[in-house]
C-alpha cells in the first residue's frame, strides 16, 4: 500500500471520531486525578515514609495494568473497554456481569464527587456551611449539568475534559514540583512513625493509596470514538497512569514535608494548607478553585464512561436495549438519564441527614469502589486466556511479556479488593447476583444463539 493510500484509510478510518491523543490522556487523568487525592495527604500522615513507599507499590501495580489494558486496546480496540475485552476472552454472560458492575461503581461515585466539589467550595464560600438546601442543589446541579454536556456530544465532553484537566495540573504540577524546595527533609528521616511493625503499616496505607489509581482502563472504554485507537489508547493509558503516579508521590511528599504530621493529620484541605504555608493565602485559594475544578473533570470523565460501557454492551444484547438508544447528537441519551437518575437518587438519600440513610450511603460508595476493581481481574488474565484458547487474535500477543506484565496486574487487582474490606467484597457478590434475573430477561429476549453470531 502506497503512502497517499495510507492516509487516505486513516482519514476515513477517523472520520467521525473526536477523542485526540491530548484527550484521551486528559480523560485517563482526569478520572484517576479526582478529588479523593486532594485528602490523601492527611490520611497517609500517621505512616510518615511508609505511605510514600506505599505510594510506590501501588504505582508500580497501577502502571503494570495500565499496560495490560494498553495491550488489550491493540488487541481489540473497540467500544466498551474492560466490557469489551471480558467478553472477548470469557464469553457474554461474563461481560455482562462485568458490564453490570462496573455501571453500578460509575453512577454510585458520582455523588460522591459533587459533594467533594460542594466541600472545597465550601472553602472559597463559608456561608454555604449552615445552607443545606443550596448546598444539595450545587451538588445536583453539577450532576445534571454535566450529564447535559454529555449529551450534547462526546466531542464537547472530551474538550471540557482536556479544559478541566489541564488547567487543575498546572497548580497542582507547581506544587508537586516547585514544593520540593520548601520541603524538610529532616521529616522523613524515621522511616515509620505509627506503633505498626513495617509490613502492618504498610499494608495498613493500601486502602488510602490503591483506590487513586481507579480509572486506568479509562481511554479504553470510548474506543469507538478515539482517533487512531490503536497508537492513541496505549499511549494515553501509558502517559495518564504515570503522569498521576508522579503526581501522587511527588504531591504526597511535598505535602508532608511542609506541614507537621500532627498538623497534618488533622488538615480538610492539606494541599491548600500546604499553599499556604509556602506562598500566602492567594496561593490556598488557587488549589481550592483547582480542586473544584477536579470535581468537575472527575464527575465529567466518569460520566463519559457511564455512557459509553453500558452502550457497547446493549448492542451485543448484554444490557437492555434502552442503553443503546441513541439521540438526534448519536448519543446514548436514555442511558445517560437512567444512570443519572439513580445517582441522584443516593445523593438525596445522603441529604436525608439519618444515620440508617448516611451508613447506606456510604456502603454503596465503598461497594462501588470494589465493584470497579472485579473487571480489572478479569482483564489481567484475558491475554493468557487467548492465548491458551488459540483464537486467532493471538498471533498479534507476546506470553513471555504478557506474563510478568499480568501477574502484577492480577496480584494489584486481588489485593484492591481485599483491601476494601469484607463486607464490601460481600456486596458486590450479593449485588452481581441481583444481575441473574436481568440476564434471564436479556436471553428470552434476545436468546444466545442470535446474539454470539
Amino acid at each position: 500500500m502506497s503512502e497517499q493510500e495510507k492516509s487516505t484509510s486513516e482519514a476515513e478510518n477517523n472520520e467521525g471520531k473526536s477523542l485526540n491523543l491530548a484527550m484521551c490522556i486528559a480523560l485517563v487523568v482526569g478520572n484517576m486525578v479526582g478529588s479523593g487525592f486532594f485528602i490523601a495527604p492527611s490520611a497517609l500522615a500517621p505512616y510518615g515514609t511508609v505511605a510514600i513507599i506505599g505510594w510506590g507499590v501501588m504505582a508500580f501495580g497501577a502502571v503494570c495494568l495500565g499496560m495490560v489494558f494498553a495491550r488489550l486496546s491493540r488487541i481489540a480496540p473497540v467500544t466498551g473497554g474492560p466490557y469489551a475485552y471480558t467478553r472477548m476472552g470469557f464469553g457474554r454472560f461474563p461481560g455482562f456481569l462485568i458490564a453490570w458492575g462496573y455501571w453500578i461503581s460509575i453512577w454510585a461515585s458520582l455523588p460522591a464527587m459533587a459533594a467533594a466539589l460542594v466541600g472545597y467550595l465550601g472553602v472559597l464560600v463559608p456561608a454555604l456551611d449552615d445552607a443545606h438546601g443550596l448546598k444539595l442543589l450545587i451538588a445536583l446541579g453539577s450532576i445534571w449539568g454535566v450529564a447535559a454536556l454529555n449529551m450534547h456530544g462526546v466531542k464537547a465532553a472530551g474538550l471540557f475534559q482536556a479544559a478541566t484537566v489541564y488547567t487543575k495540573l498546572v497548580p497542582f504540577i507547581g506544587i508537586s514540583v516547585f514544593g520540593l524546595f520548601w520541603v524538610d527533609w529532616s521529616t522523613f528521616e524515621t522511616l515509620n512513625p505509627s506503633n505498626k511493625p513495617f509490613l502492618g503499616a504498610l499494608a495498613a496505607t493500601a486502602p488510602l493509596t490503591m483506590f487513586a489509581f481507579l480509572g486506568v482502563e479509562s481511554a479504553t472504554v470510548p474506543a469507538g470514538s478515539v482517533k487512531d485507537p490503536k497508537r492513541t489508547i496505549p499511549l494515553a493509558t501509558i502517559i495518564g497512569t504515570l503522569t498521576a503516579a508522579s503526581l501522587y508521590i511527588l504531591g504526597t511528599v511535598v505535602v508532608m514535608g511542609v506541614i507537621p504530621r500532627e498538623t497534618l493529620m488533622l488538615s480538610a484541605a492539606p494541599f491548600a494548607d500546604a499553599a499556604k504555608v509556602m506562598w500566602g493565602n492567594g496561593a490556598s485559594i488557587v488549589i481550592s478553585v483547582a480542586a473544584i475544578i477536579s470535581s468537575l473533570g472527575a464527575l465529567n470523565g466518569w460520566t463519559l464512561m457511564l455512557a459509553q460501557v453500558p452502550m457497547a454492551a446493549a448492542q451485543d444484547g448484554a444490557m437492555p436495549a434502552i442503553f443503546c438508544r441513541m439521540s438526534r447528537r448519536g448519543v446514548p441519551a436514555y442511558g445517560i438519564v437512567i444512570s443519572v437518575s439513580l445517582a441522584t437518587l443516593l445523593t438525596l438519600m445522603d441529604a436525608s441527614g439519618g444515620k440508617a440513610m448516611a451508613a447506606f450511603y456510604n456502603l454503596i460508595v465503598d461497594l462501588s469502589t470494589d465493584a470497579a476493581m472485579i473487571p480489572y481481574v478479569f482483564c489481567a488474565v484475558v491475554e493468557g486466556v487467548l492465548y491458551l484458547s488459540r483464537q486467532r487474535v493471538t498471533e498479534s500477543l507476546n506470553i513471555k511479556t504478557y506474563i510478568p506484565i499480568g501477574t502484577v496486574a492480577f496480584i494489584f487487582s486481588i489485593s484492591t479488593i481485599y483491601g476494601a474490606g469484607p463486607e464490601a467484597g460481600m456486596y458486590s457478590l450479593l449485588l452481581l447476583l441481583l444481575a441473574v434475573p436481568v440476564w434471564m430477561f436479556l436471553v428470552a429476549e434476545r436468546p444466545l444463539q442470535q446474539t454470539d453470531e
